[in-house]
């Protein structure tokens, strides 16, 4: 069944390659669809279009359906395109004339639309939930090793004392910087395209205002045009937010796969998170950690995706845009799968507190021995140049003490100061 099917078929090559896997995607997708087509249905009936009963009968019908999408019974077999004329073939087979009704002033384009912003919308709100706990558990693990310093490294050089406090601290206020794109995501999806129909509207008197109520929008896509533009758009708008999120996922991976081997031996997991070889006993491999870094690279890489399937399109609908969801969704379950890791390995990690004794990292306090000459009275060139002939020398007589008092520094990492920033998205 086809919503377009006016009693002709389309060569089965045909229809093989542009119905693509909508069919699997559609199956994520379709409890959106059920919930916009009864904020439709009662619109309809609002304005008269249809009558009181068969507005019951289809928001029973519709509620019938949601409850068969939340127990995993709802399908698609091949003889349906898409979720949409799945839902209206079960509509039409239990209600007759009246599910035929309930394309009455829509579009596919709009009801695709609008079932894919509302999932995106509740997709970025669960990332931000995951994000905090991702934030908080960091927090935390800062609280907890404040006082265990760690090289920290430019140029892959030791160059001075950090501590596990500012390392763990550094990725969570990052995360604060990825939730202020992933809100402006969410600002974006949070508007009603439904009524846009194919993209120009509709000569029915529907209520545009009632459907963005009733699906909980903040507002309205006014513009019919616009709405339709919005396709791609609004998942472009996601793809940046979770490659925000992927890629400081990413940068803790690869310090963590760092850090996990024999030449840092900063950071241990239990046996348990790691993965051995098939002909080295020895090896306990960041496997997961491993894949974290590629999956969230991937992520990076859908924005870019999501620009070259849109690149020149006029406006109006075009097939290309269905390309958009088989990039964005699998992103997006990539984007959670990563937090869920992370956040489930980290709270395992152990720590050494023993690394700077190494004499190898010496070199670490180079920066605060100067800073003592400065300190007493010598000019910082000078005492730079005096620090460089005793490093030169192997006179260098590091000064292990530090004291490092700045705010954000690793003596006052403002750990408050960063929830609040966090907890100011959520109030």
């Amino acid at each position: 069944m086809k919503l377009w099917d006016k009693g002709f078929s389309t060569d089965k090559k045909i229809d093989h390659f542009t119905v693509g896997n909508d069919r699997e995607l559609d199956l994520v997708l379709a409890k959106y669809d059920v919930i916009a087509s009864t904020a439709h249905a009662k619109m309809l009936g609002k304005v008269g279009l249809i009558t009181e009963e068969e507005t019951k009968d289809l928001v029973k019908a519709l509620g019938d359906i949601a409850k068969d999408i939340e127990k995993g019974k709802f399908t698609i077999e091949n003889d349906f395109e898409d979720m949409h004329s799945k839902i209206e073939f079960l509509l039409t087979e239990k209600l007759g004339d009246t599910g035929k009704k309930i394309h009455t002033a829509r579009s596919r384009n709009d009801q695709v639309l609008v079932a894919m912003q509302l999932y995106l919308k509740d997709e970025l709100n669960d990332i931000k939930a995951q994000v905090k706990t991702f934030f908080d558990l960091l927090l935390n693990l800062a609280e907890k090793h404040k006082n265990v310093l760690l090289p920290g490294y430019t140029h892959l050089q030791i160059a001075m004392p950090s501590s596990f406090g500012l390392w763990f601290s550094a990725y969570a206020e990052s995360l604060v910087d990825d939730l202020y794109f992933i809100e402006a995501a969410h600002k974006v999806a949070d508007q009603n395209p439904l009524g846009s129909a194919a993209g120009y509207g509709s000569s029915f008197p529907i209520d545009r205002n009632f459907t963005t109520q009733e699906m909980g929008f903040d507002t309205l896509k006014y513009n019919v045009v616009a709405a339709q533009m919005g396709r791609g758009k609004v998942e472009k708008a996601t793809a940046f937010g979770i490659s925000s999120v992927a890629a400081t996922l990413s940068k803790m991976a690869m310090d963590i796969c760092l850090y996990m081997s024999q030449n840092f031996d900063f950071i241990s997991f239990p046996n348990e998170l790691t993965t051995g070889s098939s002909i080295m006993p020895h090896k306990k491999n960041p496997d997961v950690f491993e894949l974290i870094r590629a999956k969230c690279n991937r992520i990076q890489s859908v924005p870019n995706q999501l620009i070259l399937i849109m690149n020149n399109l006029p406006s109006g609908y075009h097939r290309d845009l269905q390309l958009v969801k088989e990039v964005i969704v699998p992103a997006l379950q990539d984007m959670e799968a990563c937090l869920e890791l992370m956040i489930f390995s980290l709270k395992e990690i152990k720590v050494n507190a023993n690394i700077l004794e190494d004499p190898k990292y010496d070199y670490l306090f180079s920066v605060d021995t100067l800073n003592e000459l400065v300190k007493s009275g010598m000019p910082f060139r000078d005492a730079y140049k005096t620090m460089g002939k005793a490093i030169e020398n192997g006179n260098f007589k590091p000064k292990r003490d530090i004291e490092h008092s700045h705010e954000g520094s690793l003596g006052n990492l403002c750990l408050s100061e960063i929830k609040k920033k966090m907890n100011a998205l959520f109030d």
